[in-house]
């Protein structure tokens, strides 16, 4: 297996070229080492982009809008003030994947890139409408994360590009949002059931404006649960509506059985901690709004 550690990201193209399909990017590595050890992947050449952190390490502040690098640490996310006064929900949802040794090391970039729909920020960033940039030869271009998760471990990375930053819009006003996840086992596993869920109200601080519900380690990637959105927009979220909502999650979704629960349990978590999450980002939403 060759190594190597381009500094720019010409060099990394240039990479990408010779090797094609049997070159791997790595930044922290902590997913495609284990896949590497578990013989799942065999690349010919492990290109480590971490020498690009200076270019892609960094958070910037804009008008409407927070750009994150790639090459930011899961760590960073989770106790930058930076993160935290834009987006709670983002800097509470890094906190709580796996361990700090796991996210000293591993990126936003990586974590994306590696497609597993298990993983926690995924589901909180797809509530909050983030928005990937995929730079190539030819250019730049955005994609919604919504569009950029496409399978189970499979991304709309193409040939020769490389993901460079996340663009996070600012959350609508008068807003709450919540990340939850149930684990039956130890903290730093993957959940059984995960979701995010965002309600912004309108003027009259009882209406929902706007309603976004995303939910993972239950399908092959992030699934929004858009009848449960398009349920709740315009209507006052009382209990009885809530529920509604919720109830509407469980054919959405398409779980496995796994040890962490038979597909028949987890449709049937969807539904609790969906309404859970709704429950909870009303709340917050109204204290908002006071």
């Amino acid at each position: 297996m060759d190594y190597l550690a381009p500094t720019t990201l010409a060099e990394v193209f240039d990479a990408l070229d010779k090797y094609g399909e049997d070159a791997r990017l790595m930044a922290g590595g902590t997913g495609l080492v284990n896949m590497i050890k578990q013989r799942l992947v065999a690349p010919e050449c492990l290109i480590n982009i971490s020498g690009l952190a200076g270019q892609y390490g960094q958070v910037r502040p804009e008008a409407t809008a927070l750009t994150i690098g790639a090459l930011v640490t899961q760590r960073h996310m989770e106790t930058s003030a930076v993160i935290r006064d834009f987006s709670p929900l983002l800097a509470d949802t890094y906190h709580r994947v796996a361990t700090i040794r796991i996210r000293n090391a591993a990126t936003v970039g990586g974590g994306l890139a590696h497609g597993d729909p298990s993983q926690d920020p995924p589901v909180s960033l797809s509530v909050l409408r983030a928005r990937v940039r995929l730079a190539g030869r030819s250019g730049v271009r955005e994609v919604e994360l919504d569009d950029f998760l496409k399978d189970y471990y499979e991304t709309d990375v193409r040939p020769g590009e490389v993901l460079t930053e996340v663009v996070l819009p600012a959350a609508p006003a008068r807003s709450g949002s919540v990340y939850m996840k149930f684990l039956p086992r130890t903290a730093d596993d993957y959940a059984t059931v995960s979701v995010a869920a965002l309600v912004a109200l309108a003027d009259d601080g009882k209406t929902c404006r706007e309603a976004r519900v995303t939910l993972g380690a239950v399908g092959t990637t992030v699934i929004r649960a858009t009848a449960a959105e398009d349920l709740l927009r315009g209507q006052v979220l009382t209990d009885e509506a809530i529920r509604a909502a919720a109830a509407t999650v469980p054919a959405a979704v398409d779980p496995l059985t796994d040890y962490r629960g038979s597909a028949d349990y987890k449709r049937d978590m969807t539904e609790v901690w969906t309404r859970r999450a709704l429950t909870e980002a009303l709340a917050r939403a109204q204290q908002a709004t006071a």
